[in-house]
């Protein structure tokens, strides 16, 4: 284009994806350029020829999105597609449909969520055909195949019956995903804690000799209970229910460290740390460490009854 002319177009082929009926495929294209960050370096000068198949998908055309006119071999059509490619690379989608008969059944049945996510992830789908089969049988479309896919996988690991549309067919899939993976997690968590308190068992008497003399210190304002830790399996079950890190960081082997727990009506609120140098409040943090709306409360409590600390510091001293 210049100013005060016409603009010319022109075409220059650099691409040409051939797929046989039976879906075996052969890509035929001009060399390109060493960057793998661009689809558009190609070198003009270089004949077209057979050219390996690039996992980064410089050869990948979407002529059904640029081309007007459209003609398909009676194959496809066979196979179950109609026109519409559901959001799928035509390449792949064609060289899928012509062979693997699953994703053919996957796209008569209408389950295109699911047959989304087979062709965009790598999965082995025979553990989950029989399941799937399932499913369009009972005239159930899979919504959402990553999330069907990890219930399936949650239903199996306790032990439900991956064959009944009981299971397979939920009225709401996420609510059913969500219930299965809260199960998971508290059984995660059971495991958890047991390693945690077998691991504990070594570091008793050491927890003891270092803490001992603190034992007992309970203390309240009528709704808040705070007291401290007196085992380290106390700080197995504290860490684990509170998904912060007084277990992990071992928090029951430092010296200048007291750890306390504040609750209400036994449930764990927030873990007190408090410094045996300087007798303040280090930090005092809630699940996952956030701060509760008891916190400023809870620091309070504890200030108001650190002559109780330093009063069994003093009688060890």
């Amino acid at each position: 284009y210049k100013a005060g002319q016409a603009a010319e177009y022109s075409i220059f082929e650099v691409v040409q994806r051939w797929i046989a009926p039976n879906g075996k495929t052969t890509t035929i294209a001009r060399l390109r350029g060493m960057s793998i960050m661009y689809y558009d370096l190609w070198n003009e000068c270089s004949d077209m020829e057979v050219r390996k198949y690039q996992e980064y998908r410089a050869y990948d055309i979407t002529p059904i999105c640029t081309y007007p006119r459209q003609r398909f071999i009676p194959e496809l059509k066979r196979n179950g597609f109609k026109g519409e490619c559901c959001g799928i690379l035509p390449y792949d989608l064609f060289k899928a449909i012509l062979s693997d008969s699953r994703v053919e059944t996957l796209m008569k049945a209408g389950q295109y969520p699911m047959l989304r996510y087979y062709l965009n992830r790598s999965f082995d789908m025979e553990r989950y055909w029989a399941s799937v089969k399932i499913c369009i049988r009972n005239g159930y479309t899979i919504s959402d195949g990553s999330m069907w896919r990890d219930t399936i996988d949650l239903l199996r690991h306790f032990g439900k019956d991956t064959n009944s549309p009981k299971y397979v067919c939920p009225s709401d899939l996420k609510a059913e995903h969500d219930k299965l993976v809260q199960k998971r997690n508290r059984q995660r968590e059971r495991e958890q804690l047991k390693e945690r308190r077998q691991e504990a068992k070594k570091h008793e008497k050491e927890y003891r000799k270092l803490k001992g003399r603190f034992f007992g210190i309970v203390f309240t304002d009528g709704t808040l209970n705070i007291r401290v830790l007196e085992s380290v399996a106390e700080f197995a079950e504290e860490g684990t229910a509170m998904h912060h890190c007084v277990w992990s960081n071992s928090y029951y082997l430092k010296k200048n460290s007291l750890i306390l727990s504040a609750t209400i009506d036994g449930v764990r609120i927030e873990t007190v740390e408090v410094s045996l140098k300087t007798f303040r409040v280090v930090q005092s943090r809630g699940v996952c460490n956030s701060n509760t709306e008891y916190h400023d409360r809870i620091i309070s409590l504890v200030d108001s009854n650190m002559s109780l600390i330093r009063k069994r510091m003093g009688k060890a001293a």
